[in-house]
């Protein structure tokens, strides 16, 4: 069978299931829109929150990025897996024992506030609307190619899949649709990596496979630093970006993954704080799995794509190539006539432009394994996206309907009415999210890491302080989190964006300290944290009950259910 009606079957029915399972946990109540009745298994609620976490960034465009950036892609690996450990170590289980389900929830009691409360939802909103952006980026590249529909069409699908289980199932439809999404993308990630590895070094073991040798008996490694350097490009092996902007990408993903709202709501799905705890550490496991083969997918991909295609006759190129050039993320431009396709890093002389997002779902095709497999990857592909999606989606109708609404605007509105409040929240929420991603501003993995910056620069400090400092005070989060979020928007649109400022100033050789837009939250987050300790400092303490809560969520002894009202 073809590759596109293999997709059809594949996605089909992936899609089925979902749906199916939204059907079945149906939410009846706000408590299980928002928490899934807060008695989900922690095997289960580690399984939802590696999908959780794993999205389109992580499934489509890291190995993408690692692929083409070689040693320099290794922050997104280092910052995304250490700032998961940062999280289920330093933060969750206290934020669990707090027993409010939402960072506003949290920074609304704990700072006695409805303002902050207030930022602390817009801050929300800006950082879901850019990571959700990804997300439907990367739904729009899989559709595009395996259903052969424009990257648009793409876009609108996946935005009335997500709507449907979303909206229906709200967290508890979406955590068991979780746990089915991570078990089709963990499986479709891993099997053409095992085959290639076998293809490539003879070790079913992608993680051994890549730093082994290849069948011609030199290693992997040295001979795809070999083929870099004949095009011109930098080693594979050897980085060349600023140590500075390294550590300040790095520390943004993690200190970012701390403040990301939808993880966080994770840890109140399960009954009791010893719960998530354990949840947390299955779902490092899990992710594990993952992050560990993203390297080796990214150096098989690398070899083979510059093997099969570089200084090849155009009119012989592979037909993977000419499958994917008819979705534009694959273009050819015969700069001197000869009909050779030219792959080599002299800008002016490169005549191939190939986007960084289809690395892993073009990989299979590239090393000419079975169809059905390339298939599985798109369904592995929509998977990852369409379960971050929905938990993104899920946070910003709750912040809406619960944080805003609920707790300010109309706190007598009954459990039903807050109910259709949230899903008319989603189904806004989930316009706006298309609208992103058929405008992204920039590459899957690259517009998610926007989203971990904005989230350290703005709820990283309040979140850390109101848990570990009795004198922190509300003017001190609140004027914190506004600084440290404007200062670092600012930096977003004018040298990611190009708002502000000419293009011609707007390049890297002018980014402040050489510090790019990726990782411009590790200086937002700095502000933010001098900005709030001196205002806490220049004004009133808290009061004495809430120093008292302090104290309180410190001491590590058991909590009760997430508080929903």
């Amino acid at each position: 069978m073809s590759i596109q009606t293999w997709t059809y079957i594949l996605v089909g029915i992936s899609f089925a299931i979902y749906i199916g399972i939204a059907i079945w946990a149906k939410a009846g109540s706000t408590k299980d829109f928002y928490v899934a009745g807060g008695g989900v298994s922690p095997m289960a609620n580690g399984m939802a929150t590696a999908a959780d976490w794993m999205s389109a960034a992580s499934f489509i465009s890291m190995a993408g990025l690692i692929s083409f950036m070689g040693y320099d892609g290794g922050v997104f690996l280092m910052g995304w897996t250490g700032g998961y450990v940062l999280l289920a170590l330093l933060l969750a289980p206290y934020l669990r024992k707090f027993g409010k389900f939402t960072v506003p929830a949290f920074i609304g009691d704990r700072y006695y506030s409805n303002t902050a409360r207030t930022v602390a939802v817009i801050c929300t909103l800006f950082v879901s609307f850019t990571y959700v952006a990804g997300q439907m980026r990367g739904v729009g590249v899989v559709f595009s190619r395996f259903l052969e529909v424009d990257i648009n069409t793409g876009v609108y699908i996946g935005m009335a899949i997500v709507f449907f289980y979303a909206v229906l199932g709200g967290m508890k439809g979406i955590t068991y649709t979780q746990v089915a999404q991570f078990c089709v993308l963990i499986f479709a990630f891993m099997v053409p990596a095992i085959f290639i590895s076998l293809q490539m070094t003879g070790n079913p073991i992608p993680q051994i496979g890549f730093g082994g040798t290849g069948n011609d008996g030199v290693y992997l490694l040295d001979k795809l630093n070999g083929l870099n350097e004949e095009l011109g490009f930098s080693a594979y092996t050897m980085g060349t970006k600023k140590m500075i902007d390294v550590f300040c990408i790095t520390a943004a993903l993690m200190i970012g993954t701390a403040g990301l709202p939808h993880v966080i709501v994770r840890f109140f799905t399960v009954p009791r704080v010893k719960d998530a705890r354990k949840s947390a550490g299955y779902a490092l496991m899990l992710i594990a799995i993952l992050y560990t083969t993203a390297p080796a997918i990214a150096v098989f991909a690398r070899t083979n794509l510059i093997e099969t295609i570089s200084n090849k006759s155009y009119t012989e190129a592979p037909t993977w190539f000419k499958n994917w050039e008819k979705t534009g993320l694959v273009k050819f431009e015969d700069k001197n006539g000869d009909g050779m396709m030219q792959y080599v890093a002299d800008k002016e002389i490169n005549e191939l432009t190939i986007d960084n997002d289809i690395i892993v779902l073009a990989n299979p095709e590239i090393a000419k394994l079975p169809n059905w497999v390339v298939a599985l990857v798109a369904a592995g592909g929509l998977a990852a996206a369409l379960s971050t999606a929905a938990g993104l989606l899920l946070v910003i109708s709750t912040s809406v309907a619960h944080d805003l609404i609920k707790k300010q605007i109309r706190p007598n509105i009954s459990d039903k009415t807050e109910l259709g409040i949230a899903r008319i929240a989603s189904f806004l929420a989930v316009v706006v999210a298309g609208y992103f991603g058929i405008n992204p501003p920039g590459f899957v993995a690259s517009v998610v890491a926007l989203a971990f910056g904005l989230a350290a620069a703005s709820f990283f400090p309040a979140i850390i302080m109101g848990i570990f400092s009795k004198r922190m005070n509300k003017e001190g989060a609140v004027t914190g989190m506004i600084v440290g979020l404007l200062i670092t928007l600012y930096y977003i649109a004018r040298f990611k964006l190009n708002w502000l400022g000419s293009p011609e100033s707007n390049t890297a050789e002018n980014w402040w300290f050489g510090i790019s837009p990726e990782g411009f939250g590790t200086i937002g987050m700095v502000v933010n944290f001098l900005v709030s300790i001196g205002v806490s400092r220049l004004t009133p303490p808290p009061p004495t009950d809430v120093q008292n809560i302090v104290e309180d969520i410190r001491i590590p002894r058991g909590a009760g259910e997430a508080a929903v009202h």
